[in-house]
């Protein structure tokens, strides 16, 4: 148990500097609101947080069969006789950018897979257009993935525990690519954003990774998880700010999901905090650079490819249990081609990571809005009051 001392919050030279990084922010995140975004290691004016490659839809608490999801969708073509010695690897975030990928290299090596989806889909749907597209529905990725050799897809939802008890069965490790949506402003309004609801942050990053480790403690074969996150160690960061605000506190409770799976002594994990996956044209060739202890890294793009090549090769590798990886891109030449040669270096996390950051981040989140709802009242003050009046005086009304 670490130090319940808290973090003291960084002297901020002025309210209008920390406005001004908060308005850059929303620049960027709109600029590239189409990426999957996600946090670091980086100084705190570049850290962005992870959020998941698809958004929250309904997310149900009753329980879930199987036999639910069509029989075409509950699996596809018989496991062949090249892959029945293959380790069964179970995937959550199944139709997301990161998570198709995931699933294609997979399918690459033969090693079979059963994949968590949250509604039923019915391949025999002509209506549905089988695509793993970056613009394809959710139905067309589970179409696509469905039709492929060795791919077996399990309804439910990390927030239902039967339903991930019936997705680990018989799996070696659980690949964890999920997370928690955008919620808006309504974020700011916990009225309209309770912690208990379906698609709030604390249910998806925190008690469904709970609910994956009850899953797994209780699995007579699967004692691995490897979980894709973001850095959240900075609660004062600009990003970090604006992401707790608009995400019901999103960064926050995917930390305090890390900290589950640390102080989890029945099931080894692998966490993964990668950089901003999604842009175009990002390099390749000798670029890929890791370091464990979540490290620290400046940021930079990475290739969805890539990140899920790390997910998949992490497993074999038992160096890398107990750890938390950084995942950076570096100028080519000053890294690797493979994760391989980096992977086979890992060693299992060393230092006391805080025990949690919760408050902290909440910290961060209220001050963050109480700049926001003061810019607001100076705004209305020097610019809508004087126009409103402007125009009361054109049109002749007091």
């Amino acid at each position: 148990m670490v130090s319940d001392k808290r973090t003291p919050a960084p002297r901020l030279c002025s309210t209008l500097t920390l406005l001004t990084n908060l308005l850059l922010a929303i620049s960027f995140l709109t600029s590239t609101s189409r990426y999957s975004l996600v946090s670091n290691t980086g100084s705190s004016s570049a850290v962005v947080e992870a959020f998941a490659s698809t958004p929250i839809h309904k997310r149900r608490t009753r329980k879930l069969r199987p036999s639910l999801v069509p029989p075409l969708a509950m699996s596809s073509v018989p496991s062949s006789s090249s892959s029945s010695n293959k380790n069964k690897v179970a995937v959550i975030g199944t139709t997301g950018r990161l998570g198709r990928q995931v699933i294609l290299q997979l399918n690459q090596s033969g090693t079979p897979c059963k994949c968590l989806i949250r509604k039923p889909v019915d391949v025999a749907d002509t209506a549905i257009k089988p695509s793993i597209d970056k613009e394809a529905s959710g139905d067309q990725v589970a179409a696509y993935l469905a039709a492929l050799p060795n791919v077996e897809l399990v309804l439910g939802d990390v927030t239902n525990a039967d339903s991930l008890a019936e997705l680990v069965k018989d799996c070696n490790a659980v690949l964890a690519l999920h997370g928690a949506g955008a919620t808006g402003l309504k974020s700011l309004v916990p009225v309209l954003n309770p912690e208990d609801g379906p698609r709030h942050a604390k249910q998806i990053n925190y008690v469904g990774v709970q609910n994956i480790i009850d899953a797994c403690i209780k699995s007579e074969t699967c004692k691995r998880i490897v979980r894709v996150t973001g850095k959240g160690e900075d609660p004062y960061g600009i990003f970090s700010i604006l992401i707790n605000m608009l995400g019901s506190m999103a960064k926050a409770w995917n930390y305090e999901g890390e900290q589950l799976l640390r102080n989890c002594k029945d099931v080894d994990y692998t966490i993964v905090r990668p950089g901003i996956m999604g842009p175009p044209n990002v390099p390749t060739g000798k670029v890929l650079a890791l370091k464990d202890n979540g490290g620290d890294m400046n940021v930079t793009a990475v290739r969805y490819e890539d990140i899920a090549s790390l997910c998949v090769e992490c497993i074999d590798y038992d160096n890398t249990k107990r750890s938390t990886l950084t995942a950076m891109n570096v100028e080519d030449g000053e890294g690797e081609e493979t994760y391989a040669p980096l992977l086979a270096k890992v060693k299992a996390d060393s230092r006391e990571f805080p025990e949690t950051l919760l408050g902290e981040h909440k910290k961060g989140a209220r001050l963050g809005a109480t700049v926001l709802v003061a810019f607001m009242a100076i705004i209305t003050k020097a610019v809508v009051i004087p126009i409103g009046k402007l125009m009361m005086g054109l049109l002749g009304l007091k």
